[in-house]
């Protein structure tokens, strides 16, 4: 696969298809979107919000869920916020997500069918990891994003003139839903 991505990649460079693509690092709306990391959600997402390259700052993960009011997607907002002029957060849930019913117990025992040893695993949970809560899903998509819109809203680094929403999005027709 990766020959195959460079090979690609030197074409685009030589014949300057980048160029369509030039912007700043600055998002033109002023918002920043978490969402899932879900391959349908790669052109749709954008394509149905109607975004163009350099419209907004779009942080994905597992289930577009915020965890760690202090983990990566909180660093992300945060520096969004204050050193690239974000002034609107959409959380975007969407159907169909795949990291909704992840079963911690599940995965864990994935990782020892891969190698990963009980030794390994032991020393994640005595530096305090909580298996459920890392790796767990979740069971209702709406309260989810909500979760995580009120994380947002009541963390106390983010600024309350910052605006939060929490939308739906469908995996298949890029209908919107509005939850707050």
């Amino acid at each position: 696969m990766i020959d195959e991505i460079l090979k690609y990649n030197r074409a685009f460079v030589e014949d300057k298809k980048y160029e369509k693509y030039i912007t700043d690092k600055y998002p033109d709306k002023k918002t920043a979107i978490v969402s899932c990391m879900d391959t349908r959600l790669t052109e749709l997402l954008p394509a149905a919000l109607g975004l163009k390259n350099g419209d907004a700052k779009i942080i994905k993960n597992a289930g577009g869920v915020i965890s760690n009011p202090f983990g990566s997607v909180m660093r992300s907002i945060l520096i969004g916020i204050y050193e690239l002029d974000v002034r609107e957060i959409l959380v975007i849930g969407h159907t169909d997500c795949g990291a909704r019913y992840t079963d911690s117990r599940k995965m864990v025992e994935k990782m020892r069918d891969r190698g990963i040893t009980q030794e390994n695993i032991d020393l994640i949970k005595y530096c305090g990891v909580d298996f459920d809560t890392w790796l767990g899903g979740f069971l209702d998509l709406d309260v989810s994003v909500k979760k995580s819109v009120e994380l947002i809203r009541n963390h106390p680094l983010v600024p309350k003139d910052i605006t939060v929403y929490g939308l739906v999005i469908d995996s298949v027709t890029g209908e919107l839903n509005r939850l707050i």
